[in-house]
């Protein structure tokens, strides 16, 4: 019987490794598949509301690292995930994304000569101030196979001098779960809850430091959202850190109810928000995916996205950290003004099923 570990960490992994779960269980007589949760995103309603909604057993493993600075996090997971590893000796570990979780467990796994798979492989902002960014390049150069999501994933790769008998073009994980998970959203009741009409209001998603800790920026962005909240409304789930920013800086008009701040909401749910939003606002990567796969119109508050093909081939909009330009893009979309877009090759549910059987291949 041969072992893989999987890892989660933060909100995004959850969505990423559902459907590889999912995938390996048609393996598991000679397969055992095995989830860690890095403990990294600790919020019980941010964590446990996800294993819910996304049907994930309970993790094998939790090592309950919690918050703390980029070297404390990173740290920690090292050291309790070195413990799992020198437990269960796995044949391989598997880790999704950007987050510190995922390059700890890179880091931990290939000191101890433990196979290393990165899927969501190759994607680069060129933006060595987000941290991110450090991690999936530091995660790509100690990985053993390389799962891409996009073109521009494998020209990067390419560049950096991967070897290419290790990088294999699958498609997006993050696309298998909203497909298998959307017929899920035609009986949740969130648009009604919020007072929302389907393709009626604008949904909006920021945690980057760039944008929500700033005291200049976040008041810059709240006005913004105020003055768009008189088109349509605008609801906001948010961080609890950006609350915390909100109130101390004293930037919002409680009495204003087109402007609704949720507490952070779970998978299913955001999903049938998404799907439902007449716009989005967002610094997020998988929000880019997301609604390019569903041709909502999307504008990403971000300088750079690792993601391009969101922008190339589907409904994305990079328009850096300009909000007076972000505003005007964005009240001609609620004018009509939409960007035709098309789902990029690969995003067909199926990427989960390619990975596996790669992967399964190469333990045998």
């Amino acid at each position: 019987m041969k072992k893989i570990i999987s890892v989660v960490g933060a909100r995004p992994n959850f969505m990423k490794v559902a459907p590889i779960h999912r995938a390996f269980q048609k393996y598991k007589d000679s397969v055992q598949h095995l989830i860690c949760h890095t403990g990294q995103h600790y919020d019980e309603r941010m964590s446990k509301v996800f294993f819910d909604d996304l049907e994930l057993p309970k993790p094998d493993f939790y090592l309950g690292v919690g918050s703390g600075s980029h070297a404390e996090q990173t740290a920690k997971v090292m050291m309790e995930f070195e413990k799992v590893l020198l437990q269960e000796k796995p044949d391989m570990i598997l880790v999704v994304g950007d987050v510190n979780s995922t390059i700890a467990c890179s880091l931990t796994a290939a000191k101890l000569h433990i196979k290393v798979v990165h899927v969501e492989a190759g994607l680069r902002s060129f933006d060595r101030k987000m941290p991110e960014e450090v991690n999936r390049v530091l995660t790509d150069a100690i990985s053993d196979y390389l799962f891409v999501t996009e073109k521009s994933g494998l020209e990067n790769l390419e560049h950096e001098g991967v070897d290419g008998s290790k990088v294999f073009f699958v498609g997006n994980v993050m696309i298998d779960s909203l497909v298998y998970y959307l017929d899920k959203t035609n009986g949740r009741t969130v648009l009604k809850d919020y007072g929302l009409e389907p393709q009626n209001y604008i949904l909006v998603t920021l945690h980057r430091p760039s944008n929500v800790d700033s005291k200049e920026q976040l008041t810059k962005l709240i006005a913004m959202l105020e003055r768009l909240s008189g088109e349509r409304k605008v609801i906001f789930p948010i961080h609890p850190r950006t609350r915390k920013n909100i109130a101390e800086y004293n930037l919002l008009d409680e009495r204003n109810s087109n402007l609704i701040l949720t507490d952070p909401i779970g998978y299913i749910d955001f999903l049938t928000l998404t799907k439902n939003a007449e716009l989005i606002l967002t610094d997020s990567g998988g929000i880019q995916e997301e609604s390019t796969y569903l041709g909502v119109q999307c504008i990403t508050l971000r300088t750079s996205t690792e993601r391009p093909v969101t922008v190339e081939v589907g409904t994305n909009q990079l328009l850096g950290n300009d909000l007076n330009k972000a505003e005007q893009a964005a009240l001609e979309v609620l004018n009509g003004k939409k960007k035709e877009g098309q789902i990029p090759e690969l995003w067909d549910g199926k990427a989960a099923e390619r990975i596996v059987s790669i992967l399964v291949e190469k333990l045998s």
